[in-house]
């Protein structure tokens, strides 16, 4: 073979390799490439929350317990819930409290008994309060760990009584002198206590006058359950940026309440007629906004008859159009 003709083979062979190393460099660069674009994407999506898992829910009709034990409870672990305020019923007997306790405990939901009218902010009234902490006392002294309530909620909301009105200061004043008993008595005894209150609280002044009612509860209570309802999650978090502000500063803690009821205040108050997916989105937001603070206790939702009647419906709906 001629040396032209060598060079000339050499030089396709030189040409072969290049070309080899080329290609194999730009799969390498399009692999990196992709491997850049799926770490930016996992960067950039949202990340889940890790307060999902900490919901809270109201249980009022407590009849349920009798029954439908697990079945409530299975709801609630699937739902991420691990705390239930559930309403004092005397005619319900220790045993089915004991035993539904005792079941939530095992699968690490806490249990706090609620109760309260809009006139238990009365004077007057404080026995009935009174009445309330003195059951749930004697019942924990009766029960074994386990099967003892965590703490107990009070729903007393006087702003819908017409002295409201008339004679808020006085009201306030009352209702701040029964508060301060009843957390005294339930602290004094181990329990967690906390309050359903509304989101516009801290416009109302404390009995004093030196700060807002809602950073007085704040102060006064282990944790407040903030009524915000809207069909958001940002709406929801707006209405109770001003308590977590608060109980970061105070720390205590807050829950987001969501409603899932027929509200009389409008469609914008309640995820009535929202299907439980939007809700659900609803929900992971508020729960991303909340996370930012420290005093975020978790979402509290609004009550669990509706929460557990509203996903039913909606997985009887999936089975039929299958």
């Amino acid at each position: 073979m001629s040396n032209s003709k060598l060079r000339h083979v050499k030089k396709g062979r030189e040409a072969e390799k290049v070309g080899g190393i080329r290609g194999r460099l730009r799969i390498l660069l399009l692999a990196c490439g992709l491997v850049l674009l799926i770490v930016l994407l996992l960067f950039l999506l949202p990340k889940p929350s890790s307060m999902e898992k900490h919901k809270a829910t109201w249980l009022w009709d407590t009849s349920m317990i009798e029954d439908n034990t697990n079945s409530i409870l299975s709801f609630c672990e699937e739902q991420g819930v691990d705390v239930i305020f559930l309403q004092v019923q005397k005619k319900v007997t220790l045993d089915h409290y004991r035993s539904f306790i005792t079941a939530a405990t095992t699968k690490g939901i806490s249990v706090h008994a609620l109760d309260g009218t809009p006139d238990w902010a009365y004077k007057k009234k404080r026995s009935e309060g009174n009445d309330l902490l003195k059951w749930v006392i004697d019942y924990n002294n009766g029960s074994v760990d386990g099967a003892r309530f965590t703490g107990i909620q009070f729903d007393v909301e006087p702003y819908q009584l017409q002295r409201w009105k008339r004679d808020q200061n006085e009201v306030v004043r009352e209702w701040s002198d029964n508060m301060d008993s009843w957390i005294a008595e339930g602290s004094s005894h181990g329990l967690y206590m906390s309050a359903a209150v509304p989101f516009w609280l801290d416009e109302t002044r404390a009995a004093d006058g030196s700060e807002s009612l809602s950073r007085w509860m704040i102060r006064k209570f282990d944790a407040v359950a903030v009524m915000s309802y809207r069909d958001s999650g940002q709406g929801m978090y707006d209405l109770a940026r001003n308590e977590l502000k608060q109980a970061d500063k105070l720390g205590k803690s807050v829950w987001i309440g969501l409603e899932l009821a027929r509200s009389k205040e409008g469609a914008h108050v309640s995820f009535f007629r929202k299907d439980v997916p939007i809700m659900e989105e609803e929900m992971k937001t508020a729960n991303r906004l909340g996370e930012e603070h420290p005093s975020f206790a978790g979402i509290a939702v609004h009550h669990y008859e509706e929460w557990q009647s509203k996903v039913a419906s909606t997985e009887s709906q999936k089975q039929d159009r299958k």
